[in-house]
């Protein structure tokens, strides 16, 4: 697919068009998993709380642009934000005037706490039936770890996950990204839309229970089947694939790193002939072999690829049909050309309101009808007065919620 067929047609109809989503999250998993949405079509309203709002919003925030940090741009593109305080006597007539007109409600707060608030599952489903009513949580909406806080770090620690990244020498390691509340995010999104067809195609809504604990061992389905089947636990590998193959690891160069992923026997014997070493196959044409020689392994491909340069391993093992990789950064990465096809990044007003800022959108293409940015992230409350005029409140009606303090900026 190029970049001109990658855009919206006039008149394409997006998955979600027509569906509306009511949103009660923050961070990154839930706004994230809204935001996929968004892009697919769907008008999503974001509530947050008056001077408050998403608490990535006081992140790493550049210049000056207090409320806008770069997770929250990127996970909150396309959506409208309401600045409605939750508690405020005003706000069960305004939340339930919306959800009359949703399809789906996503919320991510501590389990029992929307409950308590007066806009749980029950009481939602009881104005609008046939809704699509989504949780996100670490551990889940029941169990004996269902009120445990949880974060990004703590899953990544009690999943497993650490216990199976890092190198022998150093020790356990999260990952150097939100690799669970990103993946969350991406579960969550899917989970929702496959209630919403299924709603289309039943007339019935669903009660949908996404889980960071549940998403984390999804992601590592592999490792933990393994245990389940064996009994046998990880070690940690490094930089190394979890085939433990000695062909298949991070080498340094004479100006880098290279990652290296041989992991067939065709493959091997295609990297020893690019390395002038054919001869070095005998004897270790099984897997299991090539494991337990990985002392010798090492002593004949390290110093090899210390005396080149990376771009000179990139060529060669691609002439020979060798997968592998530079060790890149951002900025390396943010450059590549094929991304720049593939129109990950989105353009959207700076916040500084001088030119615009990139930020990462959707995370696949469709054609026709591919996912859209409909809007740049909102500021806290600034489709107050659009929104409650959609909803039939006055002019009037708005200035007295706004004095009230149940809406605000």
């Amino acid at each position: 697919m190029t970049e001109q067929e990658n855009v919206q047609q006039p008149g394409s109809r997006q998955a979600l068009t027509g569906i509306r989503i009511l949103d009660f999250t923050q961070v990154l998993a839930g706004p994230f998993a809204t935001q996929q949405l968004a892009q697919l079509g769907a008008d999503v309203i974001k509530v947050e709380q008056p001077g408050i709002g998403d608490i990535t919003r006081g992140g790493l925030v550049s210049g000056d642009n207090p409320g806008m940090a770069p997770s929250f741009l990127t996970c909150n593109i396309g959506k409208r934000s309401l600045g409605l305080d939750l508690k405020s006597p005003e706000a069960k007539e305004i939340i339930f005037k919306i959800i009359e007109t949703c399809d789906a409600v996503v919320e991510n707060f501590k389990p029992g706490t929307i409950e308590r608030l007066g806009f749980g599952y029950e009481a939602v489903k009881a104005v609008k039936p046939d809704i699509v009513y989504a949780s996100i949580s670490g551990y889940g909406q029941s169990g004996p770890k269902s009120e445990l806080p949880a974060f990004d770090g703590a899953i990544q620690a009690a999943s497993g996950m650490m216990s199976i990244t890092g190198h022998p020498e150093s020790g356990p390691t999260r990952t150097g990204f939100f690799s669970v509340d990103m993946s969350t995010a991406l579960n969550a999104a899917f989970a929702i839309t496959a209630s919403l067809f299924r709603r289309a195609q039943t007339g019935e809504g669903q009660r949908v229970d996404v889980a960071m604990l549940d998403t984390a061992l999804a992601m590592q389905a592999p490792q933990m089947t393994a245990y389940q089947v064996s009994g046998t636990l990880q070690d940690l590998l490094g930089n190394r694939s979890p085939t433990k193959q000695p062909t298949a690891n991070v080498f340094t160069t004479s100006d880098g790193h290279v990652q290296v992923v041989a992991l067939k026997n065709s493959q091997i014997v295609d990297l020893l002939k690019a390395l002038g070493h054919e001869d070095f196959f005998a004897g270790y044409e099984a897997a299991a072999d090539r494991v337990r020689g990985t002392d010798a392994w090492n002593a004949l491909l390290v110093p090899i690829f210390q005396a080149e340069t990376t771009e000179h391993w990139l060529a060669l093992l691609a002439e020979a049909g060798v997968p592998a990789a530079p060790i890149r950064d951002h900025a390396q990465t943010a450059a590549d050309e094929q991304l720049e096809h593939r129109l990950i990044f989105a353009d959207i007003p700076s916040p500084s309101g001088e030119g615009n800022v990139k930020v990462v959108s959707s995370s696949h293409v469709t054609s026709p009808a591919p996912p859209t940015v409909q809007r740049p992230a909102p500021t806290i409350g600034q489709h107050n007065e659009e929104l409650l005029a959609e909803f039939g409140y006055s002019a009037e009606a708005i200035e007295n919620l706004t004095a009230s303090g149940a809406i605000g900026h």
